[in-house]
């Protein structure tokens, strides 16, 4: 259960956005308990992709780091209580298009029976 408030550390969201964050977050901790991490991170970021479309990835835990690349707009990172969520929709690299890498095939030689 929710007991104390969400505290926003850092996001680029709309505030809509961050208050279905918050929202789902609430109802993860009411179907889940606190040390049930992994069940509460794969629970919002089901709801986010049903609800905002797929790419979202989500983070759940009393102590992590991070570093992502994430689109503009697609940010949330809040705690309640010492539970922290770190929540976002991936980005690639701007005019990045990942290429299969190529290796290079030898040439056949024909035999002669």
């Amino acid at each position: 259960m929710l007991e104390g408030k969400a505290v926003i550390g850092e996001t680029d969201m709309l505030q809509t956005m961050q208050q279905d964050a918050l929202d789902l977050a609430a109802k993860a901790l009411d179907f889940f308990d606190v040390t049930e991490a992994t069940q509460i991170a794969r629970f919002i970021k089901k709801e986010f992709d049903t609800t905002h479309g797929p790419g979202w990835q989500c983070i759940v835990g009393t102590d992590f780091g991070s570093f992502v690349t994430h689109c503009y707009g697609c940010f949330i990172h809040f705690h309640v209580g010492s539970l922290a969520i770190l929540l976002f929709r991936g980005s690639a690299a701007p005019n990045t298009v990942h290429q299969p890498k190529q290796f290079p095939v030898p040439a056949l030689e024909s035999v002669k029976a």
